[in-house]
């Protein structure tokens, strides 16, 4: 094959072509040593104290450091249809909850205000960190006392830190159960239907499958530097399925063109070792650069999924291309084993089915660019008006599981007949001598501004202290954030009132749950615009540099906006104002999931450039061998057709698992990257991307004088005719 010169994505394929054996062992070694290193150092999570951020994590921050450990606590509401019919019930369900040895300071019950309920409190024993996996006896208990209730019309409901914090991880469990169990016959089965063989199906499976299992490894080690949250794992599985899948796709479907074309084995392999590899090289690295945008957000949310997808993005490209192009060298014509009839027939120029349809499709889109320029960004801004009015907040249980999930059924009958009881806001304060005369006038002060219902907790020994304010409502609502923020306005009052000549007496802040989701939401409102403009900015240099072109850059930038943009309309359209909810076994919650808009705009900036770069590239392939702008464009969108829209299918596929899975953001998330990826294949890659390059022109490739000095990366030179298969590169 002549050659100019062989990009490291050329030089790759051939290398492990030739050293197929190495290749081959060297991946499944480094999947095994991954995985075996990962398991056994084990993964870290991370826990509550490091979580927040802002005056709810200094609270936070005061109480760990005097070895304060808030214990679990439970609440248990009995209600009869009577005044004080409860009595017994309640009595009966206290004597079962001190015999399970898991339950200390049990109280009296505490009757509402028609006497018709009460509320029994508690905490569970032990560390907080542990209490999930201690709570299931009591769980027990109160089921039981549940069923012997409902024969004498008596209702039990439990809701609290221990009860919901189980609820949530053995639901997340069972989630990515479903997703991995769902997600993986999905996507295989696409495949058979796009390459019409089995074992050309297996191979990408399989290959994003042990790189998603490699990752798994080397995050449990990196967890041990950046501990991580429990949906960590379940964004790195549907990134590496989505990704792994899409990277093998592109370079197997170029490599079976180019041999359905007349070319040889060697010569095709080559052929999609130096395009198609290349642009897996470009997409996997403006994707991993992508993601280090989120170390940006100050959240060690953000800073796990980056990590996380940063690395199984790098594991699944490099699979792409070293261990793929050795199994392909190795393969040979097995590849289409297993053919399945009627499915995958290609013209005798290698074409595939969906590149003569792209073909018909593209041919109105040429002829009259600028109508469907316009056409195709005013549906996308159409579908992005409703994020106008997009409202985020950390969603509660209740919104997070469902209004009829018996964990919100829970949350709601308490709160009802008990204003503010689960989530109250907590004054952390501590001082040089909590005992000394100004830190007690301080206290005192706090605690009556607090009002009726605050607790004052001291911890003399560690000179800390507490104050557990209860909220209004439901301890989350607008009159509970009211209320929240004249409490924190009191708190600076009073700290600010206590300073001496050496210093404040007191220092406070105020923590909480409530307190905690509003500094989480005001830290994402200050971290998206510089995660948005290091992201704009490496993916404008990153194009740059890739097709030394400042109109593809910048017009990447665009498109990728206009996605985003859909996306976050889609979302509120469904989740926020409820419309067509139901369809997916979802329901209105009002809001979206504070960390999603963040989350969204950086994954689909990375994810995008899988078939910006692919479709790009091939394009600027057709260009080079002298082809004019319209030529090179239809060429570049009919012969990257089938590719695109079988790596298209598969991501929405995936990630409408995850739309359909129990939690809330976890549909959140499914919907936004399924219909925004769903868009950009379709509306975007067929529509306004060859429209807009036809009417750009010769612009689309002009380089600029002051940026000639950029190296010039170029892909092979396919050769003009195919010869006889080389031996050294026949399958054993």
């Amino acid at each position: 094959m002549g050659a100019k010169r062989q990009n490291l994505a050329a030089r790759l394929g051939v290398w492990s072509a030739h050293h197929r054996r190495t290749a081959i062992l060297g991946w499944l070694v480094f999947v095994v040593l991954a995985t075996v290193v990962g398991g056994a150092t084990g993964t870290v999570t991370a826990s509550d104290d490091e979580m927040g951020t802002g005056d709810s994590a200094r609270a936070t921050k005061i109480l760990d450091d005097a070895g304060i450990d808030e214990p679990a606590s439970e609440l248990v509401m009995v209600g009869a249809k009577s005044p004080d019919g409860w009595r017994d019930a309640a009595a009966d369900l206290s004597r079962a909850l001190d015999r399970t040895g898991r339950v200390t300071a049990l109280k009296e019950p505490l009757p509402s205000k028609d006497g018709k309920e009460a509320l029994l409190r508690f905490q569970i024993k032990g560390k907080s960190d542990d209490a999930a996996d201690q709570v299931q006896p009591v769980l027990d208990a109160v089921d039981r006392a549940k069923d012997a209730g409902a024969e004498h019309g008596v209702t039990v409901h439990q809701f609290g830190d221990a009860s919901s914090e189980k609820h949530l991880n053995d639901l997340l469990a069972d989630d990515l159960k479903k997703a991995e169990f769902t997600a993986v016959p999905l996507a295989l089965g696409i495949l058979l239907v796009a390459f019409g063989a089995v074992v050309a199906a297996l191979l990408p499976v399989g290959l994003a499958l042990t790189a998603c299992v490699a990752a798994f490894g080397l995050l449990s080690l990196a967890s041990h530097r950046l501990h991580l949250f429990e949906t960590t794992f379940s964004v790195m599985f549907l990134m590496g399925l989505a990704v792994g899948v899409d990277y093998c796709l592109f370079y197997l479907r170029r490599e079976r063109d180019e041999r359905a074309a007349g070319h040889d084995a060697e010569t095709a392999l080559r052929i999609a070792a130096a395009t198609s590899g290349r642009a897996v090289l470009v997409s996997g690295l403006t994707v991993m650069v992508a993601m280090a945008g989120m170390f940006l957000s100050g959240l060690l949310l953000f800073k796990g999924f980056a990590i996380a997808t940063i690395l199984v993005v790098c594991v699944a490209m490099l699979g792409s291309v070293t261990v793929l192009p050795a199994l392909l060298a190795w393969l040979g014509d097995r590849i289409d084993a297993g053919r399945i009839p009627f499915l995958n027939r290609r013209s005798r120029k290698g074409v595939h089915a969906s590149g003569s349809v792209a073909g018909s499709l593209l041919k109105p889109v040429l002829a009259k660019p600028a109508f469907f320029a316009v056409a195709a960004t005013a549906l996308l801004l159409a579908l992005a008006a409703p994020a106008l009015g997009m409202k985020t907040e950390q969603l509660g249980l209740e919104k997070q599981f469902g209004s009829d999930a018996p964990l919100s059924v829970s949350f709601r009958e308490i709160t009802a007949e008990f204003p503010g009881g689960p989530e109250p806001a907590l004054v952390v304060a501590k001082a040089d001598d909590i005992r000394s005369a100004p830190a007690r006038d301080a206290l005192r002060e706090l605690t009556r501004r607090a009002g009726k219902g605050a607790e004052l907790t001291v911890h003399a020994r560690q000179n800390v202290a507490e104050i557990a304010v209860p909220l209004p409502g439901s301890g989350t609502g607008a009159e509970a954030k009211k209320a929240l923020a004249e409490l924190r306005a009191d708190v600076r009052d009073v700290r600010a009132g206590t300073g001496s000549a050496h210093g404040p007496a007191l220092t406070a802040y105020v923590g909480g749950d409530l307190a905690e989701s509003e500094d989480f939401t005001d830290q994402l409102g200050e971290g998206i615009v510089p995660v948005f403009l290091f992201i704009a900015a490496v993916t404008f240099l990153l194009m740059l540099v890739s097709f030394r072109s400042v109109v593809v850059a910048v017009t990447s930038i665009a498109l990728n906006l206009l996605s985003v943009g859909a996306a976050y309309g889609v979302m509120t359209a469904v989740f926020q104002h409820g419309w067509g909810a139901s369809l997916i076994g979802s329901e209105k919650v009002g809001a979206i999931e504070n960390w999603m808009p963040l989350f969204v705009l950086v994954v689909l900036f990375g994810l995008s450039m899988d078939y910006h770069v692919f479709v790009v590239s091939r394009i600027r392939e057709a260009r080079d061998r002298g082809l004019g702008n319209a030529d090179a464009i239809r060429e570049g969108i009919t012969r990257t057709a089938g590719a695109v829209t079988g790596a298209a299918v598969i991501m929405v596929a995936v990630f409408a698992v995850f739309g359909m899975l129990s939690m809330q953001d976890m549909q959140q998330m499914g919907v936004g990257l399924g219909v925004a990826v769903l868009l950009d294949a379709t509306v975007v890659r067929m529509v306004l991307l060859p429209s807009l390059m036809s009417l750009l022109g010769e612009r689309n490739w002009h380089t600029p004088r002051y940026l000639r000095w950029l190296p010039q990366v170029s892909h092979d030179e396919p050769a003009p005719a195919a010869r006889p298969a080389s031996p050294t590169w026949q399958h054993v």
